[in-house]
């Protein structure tokens, strides 16, 4: 298996500082990031996770350029995506960035094979053929396809249509790779081994990976998962897998640049906290209890 396909991919961090996109249609603003911070270093790999509505999809198309911040500040793979002109959004999509969709009709053209659908978005920056067979030739053998390379989607599995399309989201060495549910279509065998891949992915080229979805089993492969909640991040579960014990995950509140903290949702049902709570700071801790409690 190769390794050495580019050098682009090692500096794609993500950086966001008080982030805001508010969506206008008609008379209605909805909020869909409420001063997010979020930190990414390159190369790593996270999963992020949250219920319907609570910012993912919009973080998502935000960090990949497809939508323009309301305010504050977000920073992929050294490009300040607020300062942006639409011809400069266009060009950091088509080089920075690479996109995995759930539904594969997104990710490939039916009527090419595996092979072209990998080496079409090369074929649009301007790669000679040999470079893009090259090129190809490489990320299907990282995704353990090479021998399908003449196979159409529709002569594919599911499985095999994502593999080719995580090769097509590398074809132009993007800094960093963004995944909305790759394994949402996918059953659980399938789905281990989409994860393998992009594991192999990052660890191999360097890419930086963040991935959006439901599955646990996605999250249970990485070493840290962020949650977020009502536009902003809620928490984070790190994941230490040194130990004799096997991985040990601990779950961590995040504390935004602005002091706010949200408690996650399972404590705030056990304590039926509502509106209001009562804080104590002790010499290493602070308290958190019921406004009732006395």
């Amino acid at each position: 298996m190769t390794t050495a396909i580019g050098t682009r991919t090692a500096h794609g961090g993500i950086v966001c500082d008080g982030l805001v996109k508010i969506y206008q249609s008609a008379d209605i603003e909805v909020v869909a990031l409420q001063g997010l911070d979020l930190e990414v270093e390159p190369g790593e790999l996270v999963t992020l996770v949250g219920a319907s509505g609570s910012g993912k999809s919009t973080l998502l198309n935000v960090l990949g350029g497809l939508d323009k911040p309301t305010a504050g500040r977000a920073v992929v793979a050294g490009h300040d995506l607020m300062s942006m002109r639409p011809s400069d959004r266009t060009a950091f999509r088509r080089n920075a960035i690479g996109f995995i969709w759930q539904q594969t009709s997104r990710n490939l053209l039916p009527y090419l094979d595996a092979r072209a659908n990998v080496e079409l978005p090369m074929t649009l920056a301007g790669a000679t053929k040999r470079e893009r067979f090259r090129r190809a030739s490489e990320l299907l053998d990282v995704v353990g396809l090479v021998d399908r390379a003449d196979h159409r989607p529709q002569e594919l599995s599911g499985g095999e249509q994502q593999r080719v399309a995580i090769a097509v989201a590398l074809a132009n060495e993007p800094a960093v790779l963004l995944a909305d549910e790759p394994t949402g279509e996918l059953d659980t065998t399938t789905a281990e081994e989409i994860v393998s891949v992009l594991r192999t992915v990052n660890v191999e080229l360097g890419v930086t990976g963040l991935i959006v979805t439901h599955d646990p089993l996605v999250s249970g492969h990485v070493d840290r998962t962020i949650a977020i909640r009502d536009g902003r991040i809620s928490t984070e579960t790190l994941r230490d897998r040194g130990g004799a014990d096997g991985v040990i995950s601990r779950e961590f509140a995040v504390l935004d640049t602005a002091g706010r903290m949200q408690l996650p949702e399972h404590y705030v049902s056990a304590l039926a906290l509502e509106r209001r709570v009562r804080l104590e700071l002790e010499r290493d801790h602070i308290g958190v209890w019921p406004e009732s409690t006395t």
